[in-house]
């Protein structure tokens, strides 16, 4: 009898403990991604794809994004982390190797993780939004110190954004259990950590030198995934590195805003020569492919409008110069238009995406010497002597074919003219243009 109850009892506690235990993972593979750069487009497209791939391939315990990134582009960074949260494999965060960082995007993207580890030698936080413009978020700085209604509703501006992302990234550390005070300090006040300190104040989960090291770490540990909890094993997972394929790497060249830029300037200087010297084709041909592939370049990373028409207008104004001869004056202030307008098109206080100032020089370096050497075959096709009408027939050479008294036929050029002359001239005489008056040339023996 007694054995009979103890019996029921451990019968009743395995089922208890095995209904509200989590789940453990099969052994398989723990797939590694490597964020190494700007969040963009091109990284995010990455990152879904590979967790999505993960969560069908049915062999993936764990995916682990090995992060190194400055930051980059809200939607980017959004898309990356609805993916994870959506995931029905944990995803581990891991800021490494030593001297890597995760700021900005990279700080949201570690909270959203079900783990959140990083190396010796990193550091997280600085998740203050920044403005496409360039101006910081952060409220109390100087936006504060202007005047008037327009900092008012920059003022109001600010704490929209800075309390939307608050928001955000606290509500990531409670689905999380992560410390939700210094995460709003991070937004707030730009605040960063090294990984001991992280690790202290509960802003990441563990600190390992490697992966094996990380998945020896966590393996046991129950996590929430897709918004249950989830007992991670992890300590017989083999490590699969799946670098970023080649449709990643294009897509990353595309949108590199040096690239992009440089794109465009092919694009529009393309399509002018094709304008003035139709039928050439290959300008006109190149310079429409590269200029549709930069304007899909330029739909997917942030740009300042005001910036790509002044350089626009730069270069229109370079143009007018070649055709209306201004002494300079369009050229020069067609350069200038250019070189402002390149300067303002990519917000530099945007991580990753600031454009290079020597390709701005280059660029505008090259612009002029394209306007230079059309000055210069303009004012050398003023010296040449006139090739078409009336007056190139003046000085051409050509034979008498049929003279009688003061007046026959010469052939001029493969044509055949009446001709006058002081003398008569005979058949096959050579002579030379040298006017003409009409239909009627006057000519005279060589």
């Amino acid at each position: 009898m007694r054995r009979r109850a103890v019996a029921v009892i451990l019968a009743v506690a395995a089922v208890f403990f095995g209904w509200f235990t989590p789940p453990a993972q099969a052994a398989g593979r723990a797939v590694v991604l490597d964020i190494d750069g700007a969040i963009e487009p091109a990284m995010a497209d990455y990152v879904v794809r590979e967790i999505d791939a993960a969560a069908a391939s049915g062999d993936t315990g764990l995916v682990v994004l090995r992060m190194n990134t400055p930051g980059g582009l809200d939607t980017s960074m959004r898309q990356i982390i609805r993916a994870i949260l959506a995931s029905p494999v944990p995803v581990a965060t891991f800021v490494a190797p030593s001297g890597a960082r995760a700021a900005s995007a990279g700080t949201y993207i570690a909270y959203a993780s079900a783990v959140a580890a990083m190396a010796p030698g990193t550091n997280i936080g600085a998740a203050t939004p920044v403005q496409i413009g360039g101006g910081s978020l952060f409220p109390g700085g100087s936006a504060q110190k202007q005047q008037g209604k327009n900092a008012g509703a920059q003022d109001t501006e600010t704490r929209k954004i800075i309390n939307d992302a608050v928001a955000y990234i606290q509500s990531l550390a409670a689905l999380n259990h992560r410390n939700a005070d210094w995460a709003a300090d991070a937004v707030r006040s730009a605040v960063s950590l090294p990984a001991s300190e992280a690790l202290s104040m509960h802003v990441i989960d563990a600190i390992a030198k490697d992966v094996p090291d990380l998945l020896h770490q966590i393996d046991g540990r129950t996590v929430t995934v897709n918004g249950k909890p989830f007992k991670l094993a992890t300590a017989g997972l083999t490590v699969v590195n799946v670098p970023p394929d080649w449709r990643t790497e294009l897509l990353q060249l595309v949108t590199d805003p040096n690239v992009a830029f440089i794109l465009m300037l092919i694009g529009v200087y393309g399509l002018i020569l094709e304008f003035f010297n139709p039928g050439a084709v290959a300008p006109g041909l190149i310079g429409a492919i590269s200029l549709m592939i930069a304007l899909y370049a330029l739909a997917f990373i942030p740009v300042n409008y005001a910036g790509a028409a002044l350089v626009i207008v730069g270069i229109g104004l370079m143009l007018a110069e070649v055709h209306i001869g201004a002494f300079g004056t369009l050229g020069v202030g067609g350069i200038a238009a250019f070189v402002i307008g390149a300067l303002m098109m990519f917000p530099a206080r945007t991580p990753g995406f600031a454009l290079s100032y020597a390709v701005v020089i280059g660029a505008a370096i090259g612009s002029a010497a394209l306007i230079l050497l059309a000055l210069g075959a303009l004012i050398h096709s003023r010296t040449r002597p006139v090739v078409t009408g009336s007056e190139a027939l003046i000085g051409a050479e050509g034979e008498a074919v049929f003279w009688e008294g003061e007046e026959g036929r010469v052939r001029i050029k493969g044509e055949i003219w009446r001709a006058r002359a002081d003398a008569p001239l005979k058949a096959g005489t050579p002579v030379k243009v040298i006017r003409r008056d009409g239909l009627v040339l006057l000519v005279q023996s060589i």
